[in-house]
């Protein structure tokens, strides 16, 4: 059975840092690309980062780029995202998401996690 889970969520000030965990179960999280996604109320589901299966290339939109960075422990079989400089429009459900070996867009990734609420608010 394969699963994503996502874990890491909570209540951060402006400026500080999280890191959201993706455990993944039922199948080698080495052969598939993992995206972070995020949705905030009346929002659209926005990409906010990935990484390929091989090369373990990756890449970042312009609103997260310089402060976001995805990760992978083949070990744990776990991806994570480590979010730094946090802002209040960071505010969202983040999701994890995995396709076979590349990344693509978010209708192309046939595996979600349930996500995990992240706010940031002084």
């Amino acid at each position: 059975q394969l699963q994503l889970v996502e874990s890491g969520g909570g209540l951060v000030q402006p400026g500080g840092s999280l890191r959201l965990s993706c455990a993944a179960s039922g199948f080698p999280l080495n052969t598939y690309a993992i995206g972070w996604f995020r949705q905030a109320p009346g929002k659209e589901r926005e990409g906010v980062s990935c990484i390929s299966s091989r090369s373990g290339s990756t890449n970042y939109p312009d609103s997260v780029k310089g402060r976001f960075t995805i990760s992978r422990d083949n070990a744990k079989n776990t991806v994570y995202l480590q979010m730094n400089s946090l802002k209040p429009e960071d505010t969202a459900v983040y999701y994890c998401a995995a396709r076979r070996y590349f990344c693509s867009g978010s209708l192309e990734y046939n595996y979600w996690g349930q996500g995990t609420q992240v706010t940031v608010s002084s």
